[in-house]
Order: C-alpha cells, then sequence, then structure tokens
C-alpha cells in the first residue's frame, strides 16, 4: 500500500491568505531552510514569501553551528564582508528555490524572497543602485526582491532599478509621505521601462510600512502628556497610520495614469506590513496583523507572531473599514501637539541606524568566529 500524508488542515494562516494578504516569514536562518522546516511552513502555513535584514541575519550568524563549516572555508582568502556577502546570498538563493513554485503559481506576482542592501548606501542613489544590482546578479533568481531603504536617495534608486526590471523591496517606511514618494518613484521606474519598450509584467516591488515602531515612540510621548484624552489615544497611531497608507495606495493605484500601465500588464506595487510583532505586552500579540487586513496587501511575520495567528487569529476585512477613525486618531494625537510626522522622522533615522549597528556586528561576529574556529583547527 502506497504510503500517503495528510493535506494540511486549514488555519487562521490559509483564513488570511484567502482575503488576500500574502503571508511572508519575517525571518531566514540556514537549518530553517535546509531541515525541511521552511518547506513545511509553505503548506503548512500557507507562506508565501520571506523577508531578511542585517539584524535576521546577525542573529542567525550568532547561534548554532550550521554556518561554521562554510565560515571556516571562505576565511582562507575573504574578507568579513565578502564572507557575509557569500553566507547570505547563498541562503537566499536556496529560499528563493523553495519559493520558486510558488512564483510560477503566483505567475510572477508572489513567491519572493528579499535580500538588503548594505545600510552604508541608504542615502547615496548610485551606490544602492550598484549594490542592488551585484546582489541580483549573484542570487540569479527571478524571484529575489532587492531591499532598499525608503530614503529620497532610495526612491532615486527605485526608479532606476524598476526601469531596469529588478524586483524591488523598499524598506523603512513610516509615513505617508514617504510613501507617496515611493509609489512616485516606482509608476515613473514603470513608465521609463515601457518607454524603452521593455515588457512590465514580472516587474515586482512592495513598499514596506512599519508599524508597532509607530505605536511605541507615540505612547511614550502620551504616557508623558497623562490626560485622560491622552491614555486613550494609545495603541491607535500605528494602525491609523497604516490605514491611511491605505487608501493613498488605492488612491494611487487607479485613474488613468495606472490605467495605462495595467494595459501593458504592470503589477501594483503592494503595500507590505513590516514590523508586525507586538511590542507592547498590554496590547494582542496579533493586533497588527488583524488591523490591517485586506486586498493587494502583504504582512511579514516574525516566527512568534505566525506562530500566534495560526492559534488564535481571527480574520475579516478591517484596513479600509474605519477610514473616518484613522484620520479622526491622527488629529486627535496632533491636536496634544505630538507631530508624526516628527515621529517618523525620528523613526527612519533610528532604523537606519539600528540596521548600520547589526551589520557592523554581524561583520566583527564573523571576524571572531573565523579566527575561533581557525584556532579550534590548528589546535587539533
Amino acid at each position: 500500500m502506497t504510503a500517503t500524508h495528510a493535506a494540511p488542515s486549514r488555519t487562521p494562516l490559509h483564513a488570511l491568505h484567502a482575503a488576500g494578504v500574502s503571508v511572508w516569514l519575517d525571518y531566514i536562518d540556514r537549518t530553517l531552510v535546509q531541515s525541511g522546516e521552511l518547506a513545511r511552513r509553505i503548506t503548512d502555513d500557507a507562506l508565501t514569501g520571506m523577508t531578511s535584514n542585517p539584524t535576521i541575519f546577525e542573529k542567525a550568524l550568532s547561534q548554532g553551528t550550521a554556518y561554521d563549516a562554510q565560515l571556516a572555508a571562505l576565511s582562507v582568502d575573504r574578507t568579513p564582508w565578502a564572507i557575509f556577502e557569500a553566507v547570505e546570498t547563498d541562503d537566499v538563493r536556496a529560499a528563493c528555490d523553495l519559493f520558486r513554485p510558488t512564483y510560477a503559481a503566483a505567475k510572477g506576482t508572489d513567491g519572493f524572497v528579499s535580500i538588503e542592501v548594505s545600510p552604508g548606501t541608504a542615502h547615496d542613489a548610485d551606490g544602492t543602485v550598484q549594490e542592488a544590482r551585484r546582489l541580483w546578479a549573484t542570487v540569479d533568481r527571478p524571484n529575489v526582491m532587492i531591499k532598499v531603504p525608503g530614503t529620497p536617495a532610495g526612491c532615486v534608486a527605485l526608479r532606476r532599478l524598476i526601469a531596469e526590471g529588478l524586483n524591488v523591496n523598499v524598506t523603512l517606511l513610516f509615513s505617508c509621505t514617504a510613501y507617496a514618494d515611493v509609489v512616485e518613484a516606482y509608476l515613473s521606474g514603470l513608465e521609463d521601462r515601457a518607454k524603452a519598450g521593455h515588457a512590465l509584467s514580472l516587474v515586482a516591488s512592495v513598499a514596506s510600512f512599519f508599524v508597532s515602531r509607530v505605536d511605541s515612540e507615540i505612547d511614550k510621548r502620551l504616557d508623558a502628556i497623562a490626560t485622560p484624552e491622552a491614555l486613550a489615544l494609545r495603541g491607535k497611531a500605528a494602525i491609523a497610520n497604516a490605514q491611511l497608507a491605505y487608501q493613498l495606495f488605492r488612491e494611487r493605484f487607479s485613474g488613468p495614469r495606472w490605467d495605462a500601465l495595467a494595459a501593458n500588464g504592470a503589477q501594483v506595487q503592494r503595500p507590505l506590513w513590516a514590523s508586525t510583532g507586538t511590542k507592547n505586552p498590554a496590547y494582542s500579540d496579533v493586533v497588527y496583523v488583524e488591523a490591517l487586513i485586506g486586498p493587494h496587501t502583504v504582512n511579514t511575520l516574525p516566527p512568534a507572531t505566525l506562530d500566534a495567528f495560526r492559534d488564535h487569529g481571527t480574520v475579516t476585512r478591517t484596513v479600509d473599514t474605519a477610514a473616518a477613525g484613522a484620520a479622526r486618531a491622527i488629529t486627535q494625537i496632533e491636536a496634544l501637539g505630538i507631530s508624526l510626522d516628527a515621529v517618523t522622522d525620528q523613526l527612519l533615522i533610528e532604523g537606519l541606524a539600528s540596521f548600520q549597528k547589526s551589520f557592523d556586528s554581524l561583520l566583527s561576529g564573523i571576524e571572531k568566529k573565523t579566527a575561533l574556529l581557525a584556532k579550534q583547527k590548528s589546535g587539533q
């Protein structure tokens, strides 16, 4: 008798996918990819993509021994930076291969794995483009997505990269103003590509709008004001801000300009909700998933949030059902003297600094680990 495997039971994650939300995993490491765990999650958790960043790779490389053999081999003639890029691109390439059937089934609209340019290029458009091209060529998979920061220089790079046909994930977006600039750069890049006579249908992009960090910062300011009105607004800023961004998404991807691009096969640049792990233990551990459900969106979930939503998440369309309430919440917060623009500007600066710190720590960790491995080998 031939052995059979039971089909995975439907979970809230499958319902989330059915509601138009692509469920991505905000984590990567070699053991996850090579052990079969990622393949299982693609089926059992309805995963359709994956994101990475320097902080995630720093954690992956510092734990366990999965990378030791490759680190030891590469350390003979490579710098820590070159070692990291080799390790990173190997992991991303392997993950891309696991998501390739998803990419094919979605006809090039899903199944992506993101890899980030160096944080050091955040304010250098030419440097971002050069590094993005190199990573694109090195990974050499149609479903890799290059992450660039949502800075003014990043927007310049985005337009050029989209025109060249690269998939791009624009990260560290905190404000609707910055998001509007990203959408403009994406549309202009598609128009540049169309004018050059190139196909648009396989060029994909997401705009990663960060959520929970906004609440963390706004809530601190509301706590400092400490009036009943201020305290009642805790936990409302981040979701309202993201819901307003979704309104902007629907406005910009409609009308004559977009219709002309869509007629040539262009894909919408989907909003991706990032930083959706709950940082305040007083809030639900799935609040930043449940409040942002709607079509043409992506939610990239840390493993703990993914597990929590599988266990007790509820699915109903929420991202655009309380637009007036979202605008009102922001108005009330600003009426208390809290500038959302000032907060989001600060969060971008802090986000760039955090990624740079993780990147520097990552390279230092590689240097220390390769030295330790060499010492262990010489002592054998």
